[in-house]
């Protein structure tokens, strides 16, 4: 079995997949293999090239996040471009990943899930929930971005009613219901679709 953990920015999805990676669970996480694609794959480092110029790419190898997000933060056509680029990258090793592994079943971990399509190649899909103040002091800790900034990123996620609407599970991490036995529930309902 194929399944996704999506959820928006600062909801937990580490914290939920980390669980799963203790259970002896696979776990892929598209944003990583993102990152890295975008530093080792020739084609897609020549077509960003092409589409954001040389500076994206400074000091003999890895691309400039932030010189990037800035590009494409305000604006929507260029990150469709450069959406278009990476994910049919991450989709192809996410597949050659995937051929690898012998456990019951795998995790694809994604912040877009639903709005990159690839939710449409997975047997089920778990959305992991907080409240937005929650998430907001959660990213303001971990990533030193201003509420501003946090913000405008939740703002071009999908919104958290869309993605319980369309979830098979849902794994509520607002620090008053303990993860753990959420992700066991789940592990279980997993483990016993697998053996039918």
């Amino acid at each position: 079995m194929k399944v996704g953990i999506t959820g928006g920015i600062g909801s937990g999805k580490s914290i939920v997949t980390r669980i799963f990676k203790s259970l002896g669970i696979p776990v892929y996480n598209a944003d990583d293999a993102a990152k890295r694609l975008m530093n080792t794959n020739p084609v897609l480092r020549i077509n960003l090239q092409n589409l954001f110029g040389e500076d994206i790419f400074p000091n003999e190898g890895a691309f400039d996040r932030k010189k990037l997000a800035a590009i494409v933060f305000h604006q929507p056509e260029l990150l469709q471009k450069l959406n278009n680029l990476v994910h049919p990258s991450v989709g192809t090793d996410y597949q050659e990943w995937q051929h690898k592994q012998k456990a019951p079943y795998t995790i694809r971990e994604a912040a877009i899930l639903y709005e990159s399509g690839t939710h449409v190649d997975l047997d089920a899909v778990i959305m992991v929930d907080a409240p937005e103040n929650l998430r907001i002091e959660r990213i303001k800790e971990r990533d030193r971005r201003t509420e501003n900034e946090i913000k405008a990123i939740i703002h071009q996620q999908w919104l958290a009613e869309e993605l319980r609407a369309r979830a098979n599970f849902i794994i509520e991490n607002d620090d008053t219901h303990p993860v753990i036995p959420q992700v066991l529930a789940i592990h279980q309902q997993l483990l016993s679709y697998g053996r039918k």
